[in-house]
């Protein structure tokens, strides 16, 4: 079964030192191109969801992996309409890997310029793969150097670059260290970039990148990166870099899990950070401004005690597990998911908090559990509903939709729910639910849903 305490509760965050820099960036370049294709994977129109079965079984290895796209239409999605990628698949380099777990970690978008977007998988067996969009949905890959990656436009041309980390995730008291390499935009179908860059050696050599995210977090058309982290001792910890035209400059470090999304949730035009704090049963935001993050002193903290938010701060809830930020109601300011996978011992919930003009607010947020009306299923002890969340537009409607996962349902088959949303934020009806069976693929103790993109 997929252990949410071996995965998600290593042990509290250490306080870490928190530097800002007080130097606003220069701007970039007014001259650039239209913004890259980030989720569409066929050219439709309608953003896709990825989904990863890192723990499943594939030509008799144990926890070798695989990830489904399903791809959005007018109507939402449909488990005929889909694409099951593993190293098994034609096209895709190497081959099934005891303990690869393929799709553990994904990113996305239009790396080579063609106008369909890209899904690169992540796996600990070396290497990541890139699987190329086209007309037809997913397929082909290059494999590329990295255990899980990131992308963004860091330079501001209007093409996605590609962040790649090497780690071998040691998961004891010392990290192993991780190398990274920006690779810039486009990307060629070989596996060639444009140029090649290292990314902070002297400081990521002692720590194991987990996972990120990337957002314009000052405004200057230039895409920034914060990074989710082991960062030894048991202490997990977020890095942020702000891109400039020389490239990466770190900007501030602080304790985290991880979580960590980025989006405009006070509609300011500039991006903010979101970060789950899972250990301390928090998130944070820290807000974007011309000059990169605010201060600590500005940065805001949001519970289950926060007026507003469903529930009550309980140890062991981990309210913050996962986030993911979207426009839901469609008025213009990102909304926040956050899942909290062990609410009434694992059974699971997600909340959704609304974005406003001053920011993040508890008014208006709402909780579901697959004991909601309307929301398939039971909740059941050790299902972990809310493990894993996303909030993309799967319909096209201007309404971010909500996916949650569980992927201890079924005795750690996996699955994940679709919620759709509208002006008046996530609502039940027309609910999906699917796992690998449904999809037609591998299920048994894949982990269905542990990552969703």
């Amino acid at each position: 079964m997929f252990s949410l305490r071996s995965h998600a509760r290593w042990a509290l965050p250490l306080a870490l030192g928190l530097t800002a820099l007080g130097a606003a960036v220069p701007q970039a370049s007014a001259t650039k191109t239209a913004a890259p294709v980030r989720d569409d994977f066929n050219g439709d129109g309608y953003p896709d969801l990825a989904v990863g079965a890192p723990q499943a079984t594939i030509g008799g290895k144990a926890r070798a992996g695989y990830v489904t796209v399903m791809y959005g239409g007018p109507h939402g999605l449909s488990t005929s309409h889909r694409t099951i990628i593993s190293r098994a698949t034609s096209g895709i380099p190497g081959s099934p890997a005891k303990g690869g777990v393929f799709g553990f970690q994904l990113s996305k978008g239009d790396l080579d310029g063609d106008g369909y977007a890209d899904l690169v998988v992540g796996s600990t067996s070396g290497d990541a793969v890139v699987v190329w969009g086209g007309p037809r949905g997913l397929s082909g890959g290059t494999s590329v150097p990295a255990a899980d990656t990131q992308t963004g436009d860091f330079d501001g041309d209007g093409r996605l670059d590609l962040a790649l980390f090497r780690t071998t995730f040691s998961g004891g008291d010392d990290p192993a260290g991780t190398t990274a390499t920006l690779w810039k935009g486009p990307l060629k179908r070989t596996g060639t970039p444009a140029a090649k860059t290292p990314l902070d050696p002297g400081h990521l050599q002692y720590i194991d990148i987990q996972d990120g995210a990337t957002g314009d977090l000052n405004g200057d058309g230039r895409d920034d990166l914060a990074l989710t982290s082991y960062c030894g001792d048991g202490s997990h910890c977020t890095d942020v870099y702000l891109s400039t035209p020389s490239g990466f400059a770190p900007s501030v470090d602080f304790p985290g899990d991880r979580a960590a999304a980025i989006g405009d949730v006070n509609g300011d035009g500039v991006d903010d950070l979101v970060i789950g704090r899972a250990e301390d049963e928090e998130i944070w935001v820290a807000y974007g401004s011309a000059a990169g993050l605010g201060a600590p002193d500005t940065w805001k903290s949001y519970t289950q005690n926060t007026p507003g938010v469903p529930g009550a701060l309980e140890e062991n809830d981990m309210f913050g597990r996962s986030v993911a930020v979207g426009d839901i109601t469609g008025d213009g300011i990102d909304d926040v998911a956050v899942g909290v996978p062990g609410e009434n011992q694992d059974e699971g919930v997600v909340d959704v908090l609304r974005g406003s003009r001053s920011g993040l607010t508890g008014t208006g947020a709402q909780a579901f559990t697959q004991n909601t009306k309307g929301v398939p299923g039971t909740a059941e002890v050790n299902d972990a509903f809310g493990y894993t969340v996303g909030l993309v537009d799967i319909d096209g409607n201007g309404h971010a939709d909500l996916a949650a996962s569980a992927p201890n349902e079924d005795a750690g088959n996996g699955a994940v729910w679709v919620l759709r949303g509208r002006p008046t934020g996530v609502v039940t009806d027309a609910a999906l639910v699917f796992g690998g069976k449904a999809v037609a693929a591998p299920y048994t103790k894949a982990g269905f849903g542990s990552e969703l993109k």
